[in-house]
């Protein structure tokens, strides 16, 4: 590896299928998984430099910091006429900085040696076949999944699949009926968005993945618009109450109620003549502005399809 942000993705990457596979929770910050980061430097075309070991690194953002420092260090070491020591470090993430902790000159510092106690481990192609087949799918394969047989976009299908845990709570999602696009367009900009201001994970969300499920159906079945959604979503996330009985005791359903949406109409149309002259002249990008006017009249409750038809009758009649 040649930098730190390659240092991170793979160490990232080993993460993500470590928790797809149950192996470990990989909570560095708890010690569940740390990373030793060995640093060398060298002038281009030169041979490796002398290498040093930063050991017990307990993030991802420490690690690459830590190689960050100590190839730092090692330049400005060399560059005075120094010598790089092969060595044992460790990294302080208050200071930003490495420190010498041990000398490790010859391999047999480093254990080197085979153990006789140790029988040889032999494993048939039955027993890789059973593990290979007992595995998860991991994530790039479900990314893929996800891109090319659900339609999702490669953005969203590498968030949703960075950790298992979104994973799951997605899948939930469609399990409990949701459209796979819609539903990966609002957990990556409305949920996370919502979990990222309480300060909460995925596994401490308000809303449930039934929740979203059904807050999803209520805008695909025209019950909720958009906008509508959105306030019902923040009324979830306060009462923990679901979607349905939100709207029930709310009266936030929308409507396409023709006959009330034409009488809004024409208020917002005799309240704005000369914008209606200037719209039937030809600035049609005025349009907007009476829809914005009609949604607001009718406290976003109209049907926003709806709205854009009968608008455009009344605007070119």
């Amino acid at each position: 590896m040649r930098s730190p942000q390659e240092a991170g993705a793979y160490l990232r990457k080993l993460r993500a299928i470590l928790r797809y596979v149950g192996s470990c929770d990989g909570n560095m910050d708890q010690g569940s998984m740390r990373a030793d980061v060995n640093v060398s430097v060298r002038k281009a075309g030169a041979e490796f430099g002398t290498r040093t070991e930063t050991k017990n690194v307990n993030s991802v953002r420490f690690v690459m910091a830590a190689i960050e420092g100590e190839a730092r260090r090692q330049v400005d070491v060399i560059e005075a006429g120094g010598t790089i020591v092969q060595e044992t470090r460790l990294y302080d993430p208050d200071r930003n900085e490495t420190r010498s902790m041990r000398s490790k000159e010859d391999a047999h510092d480093y254990r080197y040696f085979p153990d006789p106690d140790l029988l040889p481990l032999e494993l048939d192609d039955a027993f890789l076949a059973d593990c290979a087949a007992s595995l998860p799918e991991l994530p790039d394969a479900k990314r893929h999944r996800y891109e090319s047989e659900l339609g999702i976009s490669a953005y969203n299908a590498g968030v949703i699949t960075a950790e298992v845990e979104i994973a799951r709570w997605f899948e939930e999602v469609l399990a409990h009926g949701a459209k796979p696009v819609p539903a990966a367009n609002w957990l990556t900009s409305e949920l996370f968005g919502a979990l990222n201001r309480l300060g909460k994970d995925i596994g401490e969300s308000p809303v449930s993945a039934r929740q979203a499920a059904e807050l999803l159906s209520l805008v695909a079945d025209g019950t909720l618009s958009g906008t509508l959604s959105k306030q019902v979503f923040e009324i979830m996330l306060e009462t923990g109450d679901d979607p349905s009985k939100i709207v029930e005791e709310r009266g936030l359903k929308q409507t396409s109620d023709t006959g009330a949406i034409e009488a809004e109409i024409a208020k917002v149309m005799e309240a704005n003549a000369d914008k209606v002259a200037e719209y039937r002249s030809g600035k049609d990008k005025l349009f907007g502005f009476f829809v914005g006017q009609t949604m607001k009249a009718m406290a976003g409750k109209a049907n926003p399809a709806v709205v854009n038809e009968l608008l455009k009758k009344a605007l070119d009649g």
